[in-house]
């Protein structure tokens, strides 16, 4: 059972614009999954509220006057250790996105995602999950592409810091994925949502979401993030 099917998801909501982060709390406390239980505009007042309330998952803006978000995700966990935290901006830069993961982010979303899928995701990160907005996978297999070396010694770090080509031996598990699977593989690799997949394989997107639950499997990866990272690796993208 997880932790939303028992008390509700302490958030802290960190944003400087106060129209949006107080339209956005009126949003997210209409979901009995989540409690707000506190807000900052900034950086530091971010940090004291972090401490002092010990929240489930900060939802953080980057663009902050004083400190940005980036910088203040190790601020967060060292104040609110076991406090996850979900970027949410309107920054399509794939270093702040880059920065952002590097430091610690457990995931990485726009602004412009819509309600629904935002509420999604908070559960997903809470339920140790990672979550890329679909707009910003291209922009990470990118960054896969071209960084050298692992520089991290953190596995999460190496989700970006790795772009060396993989063989595909015999025993790898790629073989046990169906053709279709492997179709599905390559989208996600490419950074296609559910919904694009769907559309461009022209079937339904409760199909694709199980092909994608099955190829998970198969691959003992956890997220959409790790199969892009395996594709990547294999030449797949």
């Amino acid at each position: 059972m997880s932790h939303t099917e028992i008390l509700p998801i302490r958030l802290l909501v960190v944003d400087d614009h106060g129209l949006f982060r107080r339209g956005l709390i009126a949003l997210i406390s209409q979901d009995e999954r989540f409690d707000v239980v506190a807000e900052a505009g900034d950086a530091n007042a971010a940090q004291v509220a972090a401490k002092k309330w010990q929240p489930d998952l900060i939802l953080l803006d980057n663009h902050m006057p004083g400190v940005l978000g980036v910088d203040a995700i190790a601020g967060l966990k060292e104040v609110a250790p076991k406090a996850r935290v979900l970027m949410l901006t309107v920054s399509e830069n794939e270093q702040d996105m880059a920065a952002g993961l590097r430091q610690g982010a457990d995931g990485y979303l726009l602004k412009t995602i819509h309600t629904e899928d935002l509420c999604d995701s908070i559960c997903k990160v809470w339920d140790g999950d990672t979550v890329i907005s679909p707009e910003m996978m291209g922009k990470l297999v990118g960054l896969l592409r071209h960084v050298p070396e692992p520089v991290h010694p953190s596995s999460d770090a190496l989700v970006l810091e790795t772009s060396k080509t993989v063989p595909i031996d015999a025993d790898d598990p790629i073989h046990q994925l169906s053709p279709r699977e492997h179709e599905i593989l390559m989208l996600i690799a490419k950074g296609d949502s559910n919904k694009h997949i769907a559309r461009a394989l022209d079937i339904a997107e409760t199909t694709v979401k199980i092909h994608v639950q099955h190829i998970f499997r198969k691959l003992g990866l956890s997220n959409r993030v790790h199969a892009a990272v395996y594709a990547t690796e294999r030449g797949l993208s």
